[in-house]
């Protein structure tokens, strides 16, 4: 059984600041927007605190000793550290935190977070995921 490695200071930094702006962002607009409306929101607020985010970053596939550049692409990518997967949607996939899981794998990140903006209260909509 693998040992637990809790995630480093500054993983857990931006992952607080991750949090704070999905606080901001909801309380502003509330649900039922685009998720692209909250993804914009999410990069600005993160920027505006002093963060270098990445929208819509592709995540190459290795399979086999080749390598696929197609397929995945990651919502906002927070200081080369954290991966955050947004949603505005009445139901979540239970696929989808398998999804961020993958992302983390593929990219040798440890965090993540799977965030869905259509609920009345965003902590309800916030999952954290660690490998």
């Amino acid at each position: 059984m693998k040992e637990y490695t809790p995630v480093s200071e500054q993983e857990d930094f931006i992952g607080k600041a991750v949090v704070n702006a999905a606080f901001k962002v909801h309380k502003a607009l509330g649900p039922g927007l685009l998720e692209r409306v909250y993804e914009v929101c999410m990069e600005y607020e993160l920027k505006k605190a002093g963060f270098k985010v990445q929208r819509q970053v592709d995540i190459p596939i290795m399979y086999d000793d080749l390598v696929f550049d197609e397929g995945l692409r990651l919502d906002l990518l927070v200081d080369d550290l954290v991966i955050v997967e947004l949603k505005a949607v009445d139901l979540v996939n239970p696929v989808w935190q398998a999804q961020v899981m993958s992302h983390l794998k593929l990219t040798n990140r440890r965090l993540g977070y799977l965030m869905n903006f259509n609920v009345p209260l965003i902590k309800e909509g916030i999952k954290r995921i660690v490998i």
